[in-house]
């Protein structure tokens, strides 16, 4: 039996997580889960799962919860997710957390030497060379959440790392691929949330329309696999059911195909090196052709940018995550256009002061100077 620590568990890759734990309760509980202002979902939960340890983003509904549930132990806020990873009786933090926030918390856990499976894309974004280091001095395995680093990881077995020639992720090109930078000039929130393939957050399916999520994976990508960002390739693939590629040194190309159901690579994650029996109407005879387009970095810039970032390292992928999260909300709280994203991230990237050697205490920092950059930028006080 695996026990399981569960960070975001009303959001899409929560949610689907407990699917997969339900769907195996003999090999996996889950011991303790975080989640942050959705206690109607909350409660839903609670009827589903046995679950001993929770914690909930604010103090109010915190004082609520431990009277209305006088067998479940309670925390609350930043101080109660540390509290709930530094629980001894659990072997696998799920972080399925969205933003910076999920970055303390893998450390932590790392630092307490337990395994990590992964689906906060900033833990790796913002602090990959930390983090790495971390898990090489615990000895602790981390096992990605992300469709596409999943897919790549299930590439790599029984091959040699030195006989690969370059990987090869996907992207879907988000709600807006077929349109024109000239046409992104008037497109609304409620058209950037319509996804054509996935199910996912708002914040991700706006990244994903913009193409940072996809930058943040080729960032990702490089720290997990430990390969240069020459050797990383993205390419356009409409229908997303190759999720990535590895490309040999022969020419020989691997690639993992499934339908668009985060729950694959959830359970993978959770089971690895094992597979799991699942239920799946899939068909590849569904498809009757696949589509792959190059990738085009003036459509696109985000990508690029995340690529120049990630080859400088030091603090300003940092700076790159922390623009894009209030950039991000701004849009979805209708403060600012789609293509004032681009311009708030390049501007705080271009403006930030930059530190090559970087600890914890600098990228707390960064995140917070970074966010108040951009919310002065869409406040107009930065011209």
């Amino acid at each position: 039996m695996k026990k399981i620590v569960l960070l975001g568990a009303s959001g899409s890759i929560g949610l689907q997580t407990i699917d997969v734990v339900k769907s195996n309760l003999d090999l996996f509980e889950i011991v303790g889960i975080s989640i942050g202002n959705n206690i109607e979902i909350l409660e839903k939960i609670l009827l589903e799962i046995n679950v001993k340890n929770v914690c909930v983003k604010n103090e109010k509904d915190f004082l609520i919860l431990k009277e209305k549930y006088k067998y479940i132990n309670f925390y609350y806020g930043d101080e109660g997710l540390i509290h709930l990873v530094n629980l001894s009786d659990y072997d696998l933090l799920v972080n399925a957390l969205v933003g910076f926030v999920g970055f303390k918390p893998t450390l932590t856990a790392i630092e307490n030497k337990k395994d990590i499976a992964l689906a906060n894309k900033e833990t790796l974004v913002v602090a990959g060379e930390l983090v790495n280091k971390a898990l090489e001095k615990n000895n602790v395995k981390l096992f990605p959440i992300d469709s596409e680093h999943s897919a790549i990881l299930q590439c790599l077995q029984g091959n040699k790392f030195k006989e690969v020639k370059k990987m090869i992720i996907t992207a879907s090109g988000g709600s807006f691929r077929n349109l024109s930078r000239n046409d992104l000039k008037s497109v609304s929130i409620d058209d950037a949330l319509n996804h054509p393939n996935w199910k996912m957050g708002a914040k991700i399916t706006i990244d994903s329309a913009t193409m940072m999520n996809k930058g943040f994976e080729v960032i990702e990508a490089h720290w997990l696999f430990n390969i240069d960002y020459d050797k990383i390739d993205v390419v356009l693939h409409d229908e997303s059911i190759i999720h990535s590629m590895v490309e040999y040194i022969d020419g020989a190309i691997i690639a993992q195909i499934g339908d668009a159901d985060m729950r694959v690579p959830i359970q993978y994650a959770l089971s690895y090196p094992n597979r799991l029996k699942r239920n799946s109407n899939f068909s590849i005879t569904d498809f009757k052709a696949l589509h792959f387009k190059e990738m085009d970095y003036d459509r696109f810039p985000l990508l690029k940018l995340a690529f120049d970032v990630g080859k400088k390292k030091g603090n300003l992928p940092c700076v790159l995550n922390a623009a894009n999260e209030v950039a991000n909300n701004a849009f979805r709280e209708g403060k600012i256009t789609f293509l004032d994203i681009e311009k708030i991230v390049f501007k705080c990237v271009e403006e930030f002061e930059f530190i090559e050697n970087i600890d914890l205490d600098i990228l707390i920092d960064t995140d917070y100077r970074a966010r108040k950059m951009a919310i002065s930028i869409i406040e107009g006080e930065i011209k």
